[in-house]
């Protein structure tokens, strides 16, 4: 019985050894934690003050862009953008949020638009595209990030 209790003790002491495991280094972590991370697609879209009310992810979003088109629609159509260009119906705009809630408008152009001024339909956009309500930023595992998107603007003839 002597010999049970050596033997259990000897191989209790030699077979730990076999349970040891390496331990990943702490940048080697963090690279798999980058991969593993979908770096196209944010947790949190950016949303104003009403949108965040509802409840599911995908209604915010979809609130987000339509009252932030429907502002833009409602300051260009004050202006004399559609008497200018009686051609041009609808402007694509890149929007861009920033972590600290400040955006920022770009028209976007067809590669062959000759026939619109871009730079003066650029500075009417940047002097009517402000003064907007407070946007949340979106938001990446709890850090706010910088997005952008290009949404399209339909200008109103009235």
């Amino acid at each position: 019985m002597k010999h049970y209790y050596f033997f259990l003790v000897f191989l209790l002491f030699t077979s730990c050894q076999h349970f040891e495991k390496q331990v990943p280094s702490e940048k080697e972590l963090l690279q798999k934690e980058l991969k593993a991370i979908n770096w196209k697609e944010v947790d949190e879209y950016p949303s104003f003050k009403d949108c965040d009310k509802l409840g599911n992810k995908t209604q915010r979003q979809q609130c987000f862009f339509e009252y932030l088109a429907q502002l833009i629609q409602e300051k260009l159509s004050i202006d004399t953008l559609s008497i200018l260009y009686p051609e041009l119906d609808t402007i694509e705009v890149k929007v861009t949020i920033f972590p600290n809630a400040k955006m920022k408008f770009e028209p976007q152009f067809p590669k062959d638009s000759v026939a619109y001024d871009t730079i003066k339909i650029d500075s009417i956009l940047n002097a009517r595209l402000v003064d907007f309500p407070k946007v949340n930023p979106a938001i990446k595992r709890g850090i706010p990030v910088k997005t952008q998107f290009i949404l399209p603007v339909i200008i109103k003839v009235e």
